[in-house]
């Protein structure tokens, strides 16, 4: 689970529950019609920017985010550098047992490409395609919480605007209305500020944080793989590999073996 994001919430909801305690009574703070408004009104907004076959998956990019993958960027190194001793020793084609072995489908892909004796080249090139397609399939659950991050305070807005109305309606004959109507509009933008930033926004950056860790492993294994298919030595490709990691994850490689 990726506690984070659930510390964030958790938090940033105290910090506003308490500074409305501090403030005056929850009950003030509390109102239906902002609500639904907001809510109801940024979820709806939401799903009229993606197509139904998008909408089928909504559930899954919640499940991305509160739950990502895990990918061990050291693993991989390790795992490739296992395969890049095997064909040394052994020829590519003793990489067949290993590729079908594989967790990673990415992974089981890549070498079976360098197994069958394809062109590096296109090797390559079909790799890399591969990592720009799953970018911008995980691009449109970030962009789809993006939206929220824009639609909650517009509607925020909305709300204000619809407590302002009652209020001017209400001035002349009932001013002792007034407060409550006030209050209304004030409350809404509170609601479509926390949707924005406490849910919507997190929300994104949790699914952007889970498309770089994968990135970041499907292209240590394009730079593994074909330096296996190059015949480079195995611990140059682990060097060469850990490079492309932070500073305070070279050397984990080793340490995992």
């Amino acid at each position: 689970m990726n506690i984070t994001i659930i510390i964030g919430w958790l938090g940033a909801f105290a910090a506003v529950v308490i500074s409305i305690f501090i403030a005056g009574e929850l009950a003030w703070f509390l109102d239906p019609a902002s609500v639904f408004v907001v809510i109801v009104g940024t979820a709806f907004a939401m799903v009229a920017t993606i197509t139904p076959e998008m909408a089928k998956g909504v559930g899954k990019y919640f499940k991305l985010a509160l739950f990502p993958p895990k990918f061990n960027p050291a693993e991989y190194i390790k795992d490739l550098v296992e395969y890049a001793t095997i064909a040394r020793s052994k020829g590519l084609l003793a990489l067949e047992e290993g590729a079908n072995a594989a967790k990673d489908p990415f992974m089981k892909q890549a070498l079976m490409l360098i197994v069958d004796a394809n062109d590096p080249d296109k090797v390559r090139e079909m790799l890399e395609s591969a990592v720009d397609h799953t970018a911008e399939r995980h691009a449109k659950g970030a962009d789809f919480f993006a939206k929220g991050v824009t639609f909650g305070p517009a509607f925020g807005m909305m709300g204000t605007v619809v407590g302002l109305v009652s209020m001017l309606q209400v001035m002349g004959d009932n001013p002792e209305d007034m407060g409550g109507s006030m209050a209304t509009a004030v409350i809404t933008t509170l609601y479509g500020s926390m949707l924005s930033n406490i849910i919507c926004a997190p929300m994104e950056s949790a699914l952007k944080h889970a498309h770089t860790n994968e990135e970041l492993c499907m292209n240590i294994v394009i730079e593994g793989v074909m330096a296996i298919a190059s015949g480079s030595n195995p611990r140059l490709i682990q060097e060469k590999l850990e490079f492309m990691l932070p500073r305070s994850g070279r050397g984990k490689a080793e340490k995992t073996k």
